[in-house]
């Protein structure tokens, strides 16, 4: 099979498109032919080497994506050849085949597309645990989102929204204002904008109940954009590690800080398949809209990271095999 791999970490240009074996499955796994995977921004982490890669040099990224069964193993019971499926946490999905463990296929219903599962899925339950887990939205919250026009941050503004909660977006353009617009957003500001000063004009000087943080060095500004008693949700680092945070601070404004991490709450097929329905329901309603992906091939893997790290892309980044 073909896959996209790298043997040493870099830019996008250690990315080669060659030709490797195909994986074995064990007897609780099923071997998925690739239709669509999923870009994160974790994948670039992972090439740079700042994150965790899991097997031997020559490694092959990607964790998320949708195919079909092509085969399964002895044990597998539920699934069967030419099934569609989708995935959020296997590893090695940058390759026209994958191994996925039965407990982490998620089965796909008919009006959900492979493209529409792979641009949706991690960063759908990301949003959802987000704003049910790290901070349970409530009517009437007002919430400040970062880097709103991503594809988290898209999915955020809508099941925040669909929650009661009333939305606010942070952009880096006018360009991505509109995309985040379009999400539905009740008000957007640039990062090039006195934004802390707007959003506390938007709150009657009061501050928002929860950020939502995935910038990462924009902390510090997230809490003094945060009203007395408010969260700061930090879920992510794109624009770099964040300042250490003073705890006085955290004690003298009783305001709260929490992470989140969606591997801590993927924790058994049972989790995976209440979260993922859920969200396919959101879709197939129209609560909630998946934004049109930019697809490159897989052989084009390095431009694909290029046009990523290029800070100029909006919703989600495919590659198809």
């Amino acid at each position: 099979m073909k896959a996209l791999v790298f043997n040493k970490f870099g830019g996008p240009e250690v990315l080669e498109y060659l030709e490797i074996s195909d994986p074995v499955i064990g007897p609780d796994e099923i071997l998925v032919r690739m239709k669509a995977i999923g870009l994160n921004f974790a994948d670039i982490y992972r090439r740079k080497g700042n994150y965790h890669l899991t097997g031997n040099s020559p490694f092959i990224l990607g964790y998320e994506g949708a195919g079909v069964v092509e085969k399964t193993g002895a044990n597998v019971q539920g699934i069967s050849v030419g099934d569609p499926v989708a995935f959020a946490d296997v590893p090695h999905a940058n390759a026209e085949k994958v191994a996925v463990p039965i407990e982490k296929a998620i089965p796909l219903p008919e009006t959900i597309s492979f493209e529409k599962a792979a641009s949706g899925l991690l960063q759908g339950l990301t949003a959802h645990y987000l704003t049910k887990d790290s901070y349970a939205v409530k009517e009437n919250d007002v919430i400040l989102v970062h880097a709103a026009a991503g594809g988290v941050g898209q999915l955020l503004v809508q099941i925040a929204q669909l929650l009661g909660g009333r939305v606010i977006g942070l952009t880096s353009s006018m360009e991505k204002a509109s995309a985040v617009k379009n999400a539905g957003v009740n008000q957007v500001f640039l990062y090039s904008d006195d934004w802390k000063r707007k959003v506390m004009e938007e709150t009657n000087g009061k501050g928002v109940d929860v950020v939502y943080d995935s910038v990462g060095s924009t902390l510090e500004d997230s809490f003094a954009a945060t009203r007395i008693g408010g969260t700061v949700v930090f879920f992510g680092m794109a624009g770099g590690d964040p300042a250490p945070v003073n705890p006085r601070m955290l004690m003298d404004t009783s305001k709260t800080l929490t992470g989140g991490d969606l591997w801590n709450f993927l924790t058994s097929h049972e989790e995976r398949a209440a979260r993922s329905a859920e969200l396919f329901r959101w879709i197939e309603d129209g609560k909630i809209t998946v934004s049109e992906p930019t697809v490159f091939a897989l052989r084009d893997g390095r431009k694909a990271h290029q046009f990523l790290e290029s800070r100029k892309s909006t919703g989600k980044i495919l590659l198809r095999p």
